[in-house]
């Protein structure tokens, strides 16, 4: 089986600015990473914590919930009640979510998120952003960037997660 060179080394992605690519890269390969990692992974272990680790099922979540709200804030909007709903019920054990779920809810924030960059005005990436109740000071370019990063943060922790669990 031959297997394609990391996203960032594939070249540009189409239809995103060249100051974006490394945004989409970062996305695009944490997606890919995150199907390979749940190919098959069994739905009554989402919610495993080993060694007091966060389970798979709240690093899914997470990295879903964070891209949303990044976009917000980029759009320079405050959270909504759903928003703060979804962000208090990240990794509480939900025995109605399965890997198919909680993986296509993430596809479906990750097509939102590569949407709103797709059309984003890269002018505004040095505009500030104020995050939070306190708007602590960002710029656009900043909390996208913080997307990725934290993306592939936790697309990390889950790998490790994950490959215990697995082991056990």
């Amino acid at each position: 089986m031959k297997t394609q060179p990391e996203v960032w080394l594939r070249g540009p992605v189409t239809g995103f600015s060249s100051a974006l690519q490394p945004v989409v890269h970062a996305i695009l390969q944490a997606q890919e990473e995150i199907h390979q990692l749940t190919k098959d992974f069994p739905s009554d272990l989402l919610w495993e914590r080993p060694a007091g680790m966060a389970s798979p099922g709240f690093h899914l979540q997470h990295i879903a919930g964070v891209l949303d709200r990044m976009v917000t804030y980029a759009k320079a909007e405050i959270l909504a009640q759903q928003q703060f709903d979804y962000l208090k019920n990240e990794g509480l054990a939900n025995k109605d979510l399965t890997t198919e779920i909680l993986v296509g809810n993430l596809d479906d924030q990750i097509t939102e998120f590569l949407d709103f960059l797709s059309v984003l005005d890269v002018n505004t990436l040095p505009d500030f952003r104020g995050v939070g109740r306190a708007q602590l000071p960002s710029t656009v370019g900043g909390l996208l960037f913080h997307a990725a990063e934290h993306t592939q943060r936790h697309v990390g922790q889950l790998l490790v997660t994950v490959k215990v669990i697995l082991a056990n």
